[in-house]
């Protein structure tokens, strides 16, 4: 009797086993599904323990790029073990393949998208990687640039970034060693917005509030506090804004100058158009395990 993908998936339901396991166990019962999960009881397979509560903060930031696309993508685990398991290499590579070939609008459409190179979906697929490994693990987030761009990954998959640039002289020589250069600066420097125009006007008035009360604070009159204002303002410029930032190679001129010297230098046209830059873990919450704490407040 012939079986389906579907009819894996129902098999990996049902009894928590991986995917490859279930597969074999369908052939060798012919198709027959509970003779399947019979096979599956006597190897000792089936009974996969639920990992879903766990915290997953470890994992890596990885980045793919094919013709005209690129993709930083982070998957989380539990134990930063995991990023050098060969196994889990490979789904982040599959889902930064399949995020690149038909661009899912967020992770939640990803995990329905059939897997590039696979009959199954991402998330059938991270499930078994979930039960095979014995971590829990999640695709936290990706970003997505077509066109001319470059990648960076930093401290082996720690720090992800990707840059995109409008430019017509990214075949040039000089040109890679540039755009490398603008990712490292967003690895290093942290820049939260691309420019001044890119900062919300509401994010600008409260700063300017709180630079204001922080002039009068120390003393200053209201008219001489505005005008300390303004100088503090340029100073939060230069330390959010990547092309207001001083660039990490010299800190005697910005980024934003640093790209038209290279432009001129090339002799063409060079814009950053934007950037990614992920952490790996970053804003989660890691649980931290104190047995004894653990036990007392049983005991209470």
């Amino acid at each position: 009797m012939a079986f389906t993908a579907k009819d894996v998936a129902a098999l990996r339901e049902r009894t928590g086993c991986g995917m490859m396991d279930c597969k074999k166990a369908l052939n060798d019962a012919g198709g027959d599904m509970e003779k399947a999960i019979e096979l599956l009881r006597e190897k000792g397979l089936a009974a996969a323990a639920k990992k879903a509560g766990r915290v997953a903060a470890e994992g890596v930031v990885y980045a793919y790029e094919g013709e005209k696309v690129g993709v930083v993508v982070e998957v989380n685990a539990e134990t930063d073990f995991v990023a050098k398991n060969a196994s889990f290499m490979e789904f982040v590579d599959i889902c930064a393949k399949t995020i690149a070939a038909q661009n899912p609008a967020n992770v939640e459409e990803l995990m329905g998208m059939k897997a590039q190179g696979s009959e199954f979906t991402v998330d059938q697929l991270l499930k078994d990687k979930i039960l095979t490994i014995g971590e829990n693990m999640h695709v936290r987030r990706f970003a997505r640039f077509e066109g001319d761009f470059v990648t960076y990954i930093h401290g082996g998959g720690r720090i992800g970034v990707m840059v995109g640039f409008d430019t017509d002289v990214a075949g040039k020589d000089g040109f890679n060693e540039f755009a490398k250069d603008v990712a490292m600066q967003v690895a290093a420097a942290i820049p939260s917005y691309l420019d001044k125009n890119a900062v919300p006007a509401e994010t600008i008035a409260k700063e300017k509030e709180i630079l204001t009360a922080q002039a009068v604070n120390e003393g200053k009159p209201q008219n001489i506090a505005e005008k300390m204002v303004n100088g503090r303002i340029q100073k939060y410029y230069k330390e959010v804004c990547l092309l207001e930032q001083p660039f990490i190679k010299d800190g005697d001129i910005s980024v934003s100058q640093y790209v038209e010297k290279v432009a001129k230098e090339l002799g063409g046209k060079i814009a950053v158009t934007a950037f990614v830059r992920f952490e790996k873990g970053e804003g989660i919450e890691k649980r931290e395990d104190n047995l004894a704490d653990e036990v007392a407040s049983m005991i209470k």
